[in-house]
């Protein structure tokens, strides 16, 4: 398994995910075997240089889990399409750096990424802290900013090098706020976080509800450090609810739901994606057990639909031992967009001509997945599904 290392020393080195060379050759056969998808080819290996992209994501520390699991499923697809023959023979190579979710880290990062000329476009960093850091520099510098990981309204720029393919945080408090109002529950309270984050999700929250003509919700804060997620539970608690739409992330996720289980039972609680990660259902244990999570890409293991089909062959040729996650499938289908636009770009595409493709997919159907890119103030996908936390820990629809 590679080390990541962050660029804290000289001495460290960034992971190169240049995929085929990253299987045997059984795995690059399989790989190659596996997705009938792609009609990119004609060689059995990618030829003529590689095309290099770069990532500063958290593959260690509070959200290492996250950062690790959709970088696995980018490199799964990568590997894929290089076994294959590449874009018009060109291997794509991802290069990536641990930035820790930490803010300094991860502008270094990127300052190395964009020092570097044959670095052809940012693809998936992560976090919202650090998005807001990178975009000014970023910008500034033109290059492609491909699928950042926030669903904050901080990344929905008008710049046309920036490209988002995620669903908003608003667009998951809009779904959850529908179904509720849906399945006729009217005393809904909100918890969320004394930030950005959590204010996006409470505002975009509250204008649904308004605009359903809900009753006034009952709505409190927490802090970062998760000091008052006591108290918190304890006034949701007391209000006679039916239903909770939490807009936490980390820590103050765990200690509000544990603190409120503890309190009450028989409430829904509703979260947003960046709750619905495995480490955090685990760390819960039995008090996630029946929570709603909206999810931005399809359930991993729906086969029904294409793509999750060509993502499961994909995570398996690649040898990733990891359960199959949303986050990966996510990390992968962000790849294969990448891999289209950069089709559409031509056999020598310039950034330009790169920014130019990603504008022009629309309504492309990536195996039930839909990408409709209209302005660069909005992201690309609308996907938004909710599933429930079963009594094994794993998500059902």
């Amino acid at each position: 398994m590679n080390q990541y290392q962050s660029t804290g020393a000289p001495a460290a080195k960034p992971t190169h995910a240049s995929p085929v060379r990253g299987l045997g050759r059984r795995q690059a056969l399989a790989a190659m075997a596996a997705l009938p998808w792609m009609g990119l080819a004609g060689r059995a290996h990618a030829q003529d240089g590689a095309l290099k992209i770069a990532q500063s994501t958290a593959l260690t520390g509070p959200l290492g889990d996250l950062g690790s699991a959709m970088h696995q499923g980018a490199k799964a697809a990568f590997a894929a399409i290089n076994a294959r023959g590449g874009i018009h023979g060109k291997a794509i190579e991802l290069t990536t750096l641990d930035d820790g979710y930490d803010v300094p880290k991860a502008l270094a990062n990127v300052e190395q990424f964009l020092a570097d000329p044959s670095t052809f476009a940012l693809f998936n960093c992560m976090g919202t802290p650090m998005i807001d850091a990178m975009l000014p520099k970023v910008i500034e510098s033109g290059i492609p900013f491909f699928a950042p990981f926030t669903g904050a309204q901080l990344s929905r720029t008008k710049a046309r090098s920036v490209f988002n393919i995620r669903a908003s945080y608003a667009d998951e408090a809009e779904k959850l706020v529908q179904h509720l109002s849906t399945i006729g529950i009217q005393r809904i309270g909100i918890v969320y976080q004394n930030n950005a984050f959590g204010k996006e999700v409470f505002s975009a929250a509250k204008q649904s509800m308004d605009r359903l003509k809900l009753p006034q919700a009952l709505a409190v804060t927490v802090e970062n450090n998760a000091s008052d997620a006591g108290s918190a539970a304890t006034k949701l608690a007391g209000g006679n609810l039916e239903a909770i739409v939490i807009g936490l992330a980390g820590k103050p996720t765990l200690e509000f739901v544990k603190a409120f289980r503890a309190i009450q039972r028989g409430v829904t609680l509703y979260a947003l994606s960046v709750m619905g990660t495995s480490a955090t259902v685990k760390a819960l244990g039995a008090d996630a057990t029946g929570m709603a999570i909206s999810q931005v890409v399809p359930l991993p293991s729906n086969v029904v639909m294409p793509v999750v089909r060509e993502f499961q062959a994909a995570w398996k040729a690649s040898g990733a031992t990891a359960e199959p996650s949303h986050l990966a499938l996510e990390g992968y289908i962000n790849a294969r967009v990448f891999a289209e636009a950069l089709q559409r770009a031509g056999r020598n595409p310039t950034r330009s001509a790169f920014i130019d493709a990603t504008w022009n997919l629309k309504k492309w159907d990536l195996g039930g997945f839909e990408i409709n890119a209209s302005a660069p103030e909005r992201n690309a996908s609308r996907f938004v599904e909710l599933t429930l936390v079963g009594r094994d820990g794993r998500f059902i629809r």
